[in-house]
């Protein structure tokens, strides 16, 4: 039995948006990619979350040098959830298509490098919500704590630093 046209297309469309989806997380930087990683371990791991999520599109990133090889780092994603059960090991959208009948995940992510790898204090923060539920104002909190985080760690500056 043939698909008809339309199907086809709706068919390649999805495989196409995977495949974009995947090569736009290859091309973040590892920094970045860090922080993907945290939000989809986070989400991933949540008991009430039957199907694998996966990084599906930047929203937002910013970065903050606070020198000394200290970058502090904020991201703003969507996780979309996949054919595949939680748990599964190794997934990408090549062996877990996207789901097109969940809603998207809108995950923020703000946390402290230093040379590179993510520091344990300040704890990162990771805030995932279902984009339909999310608030102006959980938007508003999320981007607050993650400005206080920044600033309330006493990042050095070269005034402090002269003898």
């Amino acid at each position: 039995m043939a698909l008809p046209p339309l199907a086809l297309l709706l068919a390649a469309g999805v495989l196409l948006s995977s495949v974009e989806a995947q090569s736009s997380f290859s091309k973040l930087p590892e920094s970045y990619k860090k922080g993907v990683e945290l939000a989809e371990q986070k989400v991933n791991a949540h008991e009430g979350v039957h199907h694998h999520f996966l990084y599906f599109k930047t929203i937002q990133q910013s970065q903050i040098e606070a020198g000394f090889d200290v970058v502090y780092i904020y991201q703003n994603v969507y996780l979309k959830a996949t054919m595949c059960k939680r748990g599964t090991e190794n997934a990408d959208t090549t062996t877990c298509a996207y789901r097109n009948d969940r809603p998207l995940i809108d995950c923020a992510v703000c946390y402290k490098t230093y040379a590179g790898a993510i520091e344990a204090e300040p704890k990162p923060y990771v805030s995932c919500v279902h984009k339909p539920a999310l608030t102006e104002a959980m938007k508003k909190e999320r981007i607050d704590h993650c400005n206080k985080m920044a600033y309330s760690s006493g990042s050095p500056t070269l005034l402090t630093v002269v003898s």
